[in-house]
Protein backbone atom coordinates (compact mmCIF):
# COMPACT_ATOMS: atom_id res chain seq x y z
CA UNK A 1 0.00 0.00 0.00
CA UNK A 2 1.04 3.41 -1.13
CA UNK A 3 0.27 6.70 1.20
CA UNK A 4 -1.28 10.07 -0.91
CA UNK A 5 -0.69 13.52 -0.97
CA UNK A 6 -1.75 16.65 -0.07
CA UNK A 7 -4.07 19.25 -0.80
CA UNK A 8 -4.85 22.47 0.08
CA UNK A 9 -8.06 24.81 0.06
CA UNK A 10 -9.51 27.43 2.11
CA UNK A 11 -11.92 26.89 4.94
CA UNK A 12 -13.82 29.86 6.46
CA UNK A 13 -14.27 28.91 9.73
CA UNK A 14 -13.74 25.35 11.16
CA UNK A 15 -15.42 23.77 14.20
CA UNK A 16 -12.19 22.56 16.19
CA UNK A 17 -12.48 20.57 19.75
CA UNK A 18 -13.95 23.35 22.69
CA UNK A 19 -9.97 24.11 23.19
CA UNK A 20 -9.91 25.73 19.68
CA UNK A 21 -12.02 27.84 20.00
CA UNK A 22 -10.13 30.61 21.78
CA UNK A 23 -8.60 31.05 17.88
CA UNK A 24 -7.29 34.35 16.83
CA UNK A 25 -10.00 35.51 13.84
CA UNK A 26 -6.81 36.39 12.32
CA UNK A 27 -4.81 33.22 12.10
CA UNK A 28 -3.66 31.77 8.73
CA UNK A 29 -2.44 28.86 8.39
CA UNK A 30 -0.98 27.45 5.38
CA UNK A 31 -0.36 23.84 4.33
CA UNK A 32 1.60 22.65 1.50
CA UNK A 33 1.58 19.29 0.21
CA UNK A 34 5.21 18.83 -1.55
CA UNK A 35 4.79 14.69 -1.18
CA UNK A 36 3.93 12.60 -4.18
CA UNK A 37 0.27 11.79 -3.30
CA UNK A 38 -2.92 13.40 -2.79
CA UNK A 39 -4.65 13.76 0.89
CA UNK A 40 -8.28 13.65 0.77
CA UNK A 41 -8.94 13.88 4.32
CA UNK A 42 -7.31 16.35 7.13
CA UNK A 43 -8.12 15.89 10.83
CA UNK A 44 -6.67 18.01 13.79
CA UNK A 45 -6.40 17.67 17.67
CA UNK A 46 -4.46 19.55 20.03
CA UNK A 47 -1.93 17.63 21.03
CA UNK A 48 -3.07 17.07 24.57
CA UNK A 49 -6.49 15.80 23.42
CA UNK A 50 -7.28 12.39 22.91
CA UNK A 51 -10.12 12.92 19.71
CA UNK A 52 -10.09 14.38 16.30
CA UNK A 53 -12.19 17.76 15.17
CA UNK A 54 -14.10 17.67 11.80
CA UNK A 55 -11.92 16.79 8.58
CA UNK A 56 -10.80 20.10 7.46
CA UNK A 57 -10.82 19.31 4.02
CA UNK A 58 -14.63 18.68 3.55
CA UNK A 59 -14.76 17.98 -0.17
CA UNK A 60 -11.75 19.31 -1.30
CA UNK A 61 -8.37 17.58 -1.80
CA UNK A 62 -4.59 18.63 -1.58
CA UNK A 63 -3.18 17.70 -4.52
CA UNK A 64 0.28 16.20 -4.63
CA UNK A 65 3.85 17.77 -5.91
CA UNK A 66 3.02 21.36 -4.23
CA UNK A 67 -0.99 21.69 -3.51
CA UNK A 68 -2.08 24.31 -1.08
CA UNK A 69 -4.49 24.91 1.08
CA UNK A 70 -5.19 27.07 3.98
CA UNK A 71 -6.91 26.51 7.47
CA UNK A 72 -8.60 29.98 9.23
CA UNK A 73 -9.10 30.98 12.81
CA UNK A 74 -6.40 28.21 14.34
CA UNK A 75 -4.64 28.65 16.87
CA UNK A 76 -0.86 28.37 16.61
CA UNK A 77 -0.08 25.46 18.92
CA UNK A 78 1.35 22.19 18.70
CA UNK A 79 -1.30 19.87 17.04
CA UNK A 80 -1.68 16.20 16.36
CA UNK A 81 -2.71 15.51 12.47
CA UNK A 82 -4.45 12.70 10.36
CA UNK A 83 -3.85 12.09 7.38
CA UNK A 84 -6.48 10.31 5.13
CA UNK A 85 -4.91 9.24 1.31
CA UNK A 86 -6.51 8.69 -2.08
CA UNK A 87 -6.19 4.54 -0.84
CA UNK A 88 -7.06 5.30 2.33
CA UNK A 89 -4.42 4.98 4.03
CA UNK A 90 -4.24 7.22 7.12
CA UNK A 91 -1.25 8.73 8.66
CA UNK A 92 -1.07 10.17 12.27
CA UNK A 93 1.85 12.99 12.55
CA UNK A 94 2.34 14.53 16.43
CA UNK A 95 3.06 17.26 17.85
CA UNK A 96 2.72 19.61 14.65
CA UNK A 97 3.93 23.54 15.32
CA UNK A 98 1.76 24.48 12.84
CA UNK A 99 2.87 27.91 13.12
CA UNK A 100 6.67 26.85 13.35
CA UNK A 101 8.06 28.84 10.40
CA UNK A 102 7.10 31.53 7.85
CA UNK A 103 6.69 29.16 4.96
CA UNK A 104 3.32 27.31 6.99
CA UNK A 105 3.82 23.80 7.06
CA UNK A 106 5.25 21.46 4.64
CA UNK A 107 4.29 18.13 4.40
CA UNK A 108 6.80 15.45 3.05
CA UNK A 109 7.09 11.94 1.21
CA UNK A 110 8.94 11.61 4.54
CA UNK A 111 6.27 12.52 6.86
CA UNK A 112 3.88 9.96 5.03
CA UNK A 113 6.61 7.24 4.36
CA UNK A 114 7.62 7.52 8.29
CA UNK A 115 3.83 6.56 9.08
CA UNK A 116 3.50 3.88 6.98
CA UNK A 117 6.99 2.10 8.26
CA UNK A 118 5.49 2.72 11.89
CA UNK A 119 1.95 1.29 10.91
CA UNK A 120 3.85 -1.79 8.98
CA UNK A 121 2.47 -1.38 5.74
Amino acid sequence: MTLVGVVLATIAALALPATATAASDNSIIHIKNNSDWEIHHLFMSPSDHESWGPDQLGSNIIAAGGGKFELHKVPCDTWDVKIVDEDGDECVIDNVDICGSKEGWVITNDNLLGCQSESGD
